[in-house]
């Protein structure tokens, strides 16, 4: 599903999350795409970006709320950089209650096609409040600020 401008791909994207459509999710992106999590997994193409939202949005994020905030578009041409704030509420955490909100930036490359814009590629970044980088430690990633 190509979409008529850029700046479009953050609101049809938390419009097929809401309807825990995993197929339209990844409809939005080409064939080829990649998508980084927050975490840093990596999907290399349509397929493999439905199957993973198909398992979040029907596990811990089936009951989630994805609210687009703010969104930057920078067009090249007919390549687009879209960058945009979401506010993520009502993960099922680990112990099976509710996960605190959270926000991220979803940074999608869209690319102009005669029927529209595609995704090509996109990353979604987790916003952490009052941190400038992460450490690692032998216990895993800690936020950090070096100005505190």
């Amino acid at each position: 599903m190509n979409l008529s401008a850029p700046e479009e791909m953050p609101h049809a994207f938390a419009a097929a999350w809401a309807d825990r459509d995993a197929a339209t999710l990844a409809g939005l992106f080409a064939e080829d795409a990649d998508f980084v999590n927050v975490v840093g997994l990596w999907w290399h193409d349509r397929a493999a970006i439905e199957r993973a939202h198909r398992y979040g949005l029907t596990t811990f994020f089936r009951d989630s709320t994805l609210r687009v905030g703010r969104v930057r578009l920078r067009e090249l041409g007919d390549t687009a950089v879209v960058q945009a704030r979401m506010h993520l509420s009502g993960q099922i955490a680990p112990d099976g209650g509710i996960a605190e909100a959270r926000t991220n930036i979803l940074t999608f490359v869209m690319h102009r096609a005669e029927d529209g814009w595609t995704c090509v590629t996109a990353q979604n970044t987790d916003v952490v409040p009052g941190a400038e980088t992460q450490v690692a430690t032998p216990d895993g990633l800690t936020p950090h600020d070096y100005r505190a």
